[in-house]
């Protein structure tokens, strides 16, 4: 379910908190679903809980999760999720855009990557 890589730069309950994410986006796990406890997952991974908790407080701080105390913590609806996060990529996108064009990009080379990207996709 979860692809950690103890060799990559990012801390531990980083590389959680986004593949939690990419799972929520993508559909992977349903809303309502409900996570795997802190305690089963620390043990399945074999890492710190506190580490996981973590990951899931500021998941839950970002709107992918809702906690509900004694219960365990569910996935958040992802459709508010996925257009925040389009509008986050695309003013990201804007943001590089005016960049590259500072830096001589024409408008043509940047549609021309654009269109790479959707071929690839």
């Amino acid at each position: 379910m979860l692809h950690l890589d103890y060799r990559d730069p990012r801390p531990i309950y980083e590389q959680i908190r986004q593949e939690f994410m990419r799972l929520i986006l993508s559909g992977a796990i349903a809303p309502g679903e409900k996570l795997p406890s802190v305690r089963d997952l620390a043990g399945t991974l074999s890492i710190n809980p506190n580490t996981i908790q973590r990951a899931y407080r500021e998941l839950e701080a970002a709107g992918y999760l809702i906690s509900v105390p004694g219960k365990g913590s569910f996935a958040a609806e992802s459709s508010p999720l996925q257009a925040q996060k389009k509008q986050e990529l695309l003013a990201q996108i804007r943001s590089l855009a005016r960049e590259a064009i500072v830096l001589g990009a024409t408008r043509d080379e940047l549609l021309a990557q654009l269109d790479a990207k959707e071929e690839e996709a």
